[in-house]
């Protein structure tokens, strides 16, 4: 036996009870109520036909009788129907008090009929007629007047009824049974069929718990089953594209972290060495030198770090959204870089503009944008600010410096990941400031541009989904 909440008993309740052997129970369940109600109806059917088919026929020969002339016996006169009821027990109930002292002439070839009050009623003239079962005898008995102080009683055993009615029951328990029979194992092959794509995804998942391996599995049918498949596909596939970026995210930060991290290395090297006694000392400008390498090598490092974990926490899910006064996140922004941007000059047009995402998420692009305008432009020089709807239900935020500009190779790479043209490899920067821009974009439904600007520096564009504040 197993405690409650011990897996073993889980395990072994699922394989006791599938899905399959549940769906076979219920189609044999559903057959078995359905052939039930049918047998019990037909059942109930013929009964009340077969019996009032033995009513009718015993009602109306008992009528004949009545009509029948009279023959002369020996002792009296009675109906001519004695001489052809074989079948019946029939007789003349002359009526007296009592059923003690009742009459019953019947033919000598067979039995009294059963009587009792019902019949000596009709005899007495009390009732006009009687039917009725006699349960001693297990018969239907009818009686009807035949004149003053007189009634004819007939009596048919019920036993032929009941035989046909008991060789019905068997004849429906039957074909009941071989029904159910027949459901069940119909239950078992659609079980079979209807479920082998959910093995199919069972093994995948196996599969891909035990060796990670992501492969989409063939998809059949154009059924909700097959739909299953196609979303379980679409889902490894993400799952796969997510690795995929995984990886190439950690191969990039490694490659990008290891030249900042080799120099430093050295630096430090060269100043522990210098302070070993017996040494030569390093002269003062070379020592000045040094220390300044070592800080921006440590900046550069804690500027790429902090974009790695941006990124990283923009890939994490949100689970609520809030709502964006883009306008107001634009202003923050351009606060933020007017205050490490020197002598340029920023010329900005805003519109109000409504959408519901991540404040902080679009902020950070945004910022993104205008740091990377500044760090292109020259002394002196005006980045211009934009922001517009297109009157498609979406509105662009532009953003376009005096500076070199991008090249025409450059422009589909400039939003990767650690991309840095020739001409921003002398600059700082991790490299991943527009990647970041991007992923920020479409996550919230949008997408981004760069161009050059008519002023001849780069002009890059957030286009994003919403509507006019």
């Amino acid at each position: 036996m197993t405690e409650p909440g011990d897996p073993r008993g889980t395990r072994w309740g699922t394989r006791r009870f599938s899905l399959r052997g549940r769906v076979t129970l219920l189609a044999a369940a559903c057959v078995a109520g359905a052939v039930a109600l049918v047998s019990l109806g037909a059942y109930m059917v013929v009964s009340n036909n077969l019996y009032q088919q033995l009513d009718d026929g015993l009602m109306a020969r008992a009528q004949a009788a009545v009509a029948s002339p009279q023959v002369q016996t020996e002792l009296r006169q009675v109906p001519g129907a004695f001489l052809a009821s074989a079948d019946l027990q029939i007789g003349q109930l002359n009526a007296a008090p009592d059923v003690q002292h009742a009459v019953m002439t019947y033919p000598l070839s067979s039995s009294p009929p059963p009587f009792g009050q019902d019949e000596l009623a009709v005899a007495n003239g009390d009732s006009a007629e009687s039917l009725r079962t006699d349960f001693r005898t297990d018969s239907r008995v009818v009686a009807l007047p035949t004149g003053h102080g007189e009634a004819i009683v007939l009596a048919q055993s019920m036993a032929p009824t009941k035989r046909t009615l008991n060789e019905l029951a068997l004849v429906l328990f039957l074909i009941g049974g071989a029904g159910i029979l027949v459901a069940a194992a119909a239950g078992t092959a659609v079980a079979r069929t209807g479920l082998r794509p959910v093995d199919r995804l069972t093994s995948a998942a196996e599969r891909v718990a035990k060796t990670g391996d992501l492969r989409p599995i063939p998809v059949s049918g154009d059924d909700e089953l097959a739909r299953l498949t196609t979303s379980f596909n679409t889902m490894l596939g993400t799952v796969a594209d997510s690795q995929e970026r995984q990886r190439q995210l950690v191969a990039d930060a490694g490659h990008e972290l290891r030249t900042p991290l080799t120099s430093l290395r050295t630096n430090l090297e060269l100043l522990l060495a210098a302070s070993k006694p017996g040494a030569p000392p390093l002269p003062d400008e070379d020592r000045v030198d040094i220390v300044a390498d070592i800080s921006g090598q440590l900046d550069e490092l804690t500027q790429l770090i902090g974009d790695l974990v941006e990124l990283a926490r923009q890939d994490e899910p949100r689970e609520r959204f809030e709502r964006v006064e883009l306008l107001d996140v634009v202003e923050r922004a351009l606060d933020r870089a007017r205050r490490r941007a020197g002598e340029i000059n920023f010329d900005v047009s805003l519109q109000p503009w409504v959408l519901t995402g991540d404040n902080s998420s679009i902020e950070r692009a945004v910022l993104n944008l205008l740091d990377n305008a500044v760090k292109f432009s020259p002394a002196d020089a005006t980045v211009w600010v934009r922001l517009y709807p297109l009157g498609d239900g979406t509105a662009v935020v532009e953003v376009a410096d005096e500076g070199p500009g991008i090249a025409e190779e450059d422009l589909p790479k400039v939003f990767d990941r650690f991309y840095r043209s020739s001409e921003a490899r002398t600059l700082p920067g991790s490299g991943l400031g527009l990647a970041i821009v991007k992923h920020a974009a479409e996550r919230h439904g949008g997408a981004v541009y760069a161009a050059r600007a008519p002023e001849g520096g780069a002009l890059m564009t957030i286009r994003l989904p919403g509507a006019p504040g």
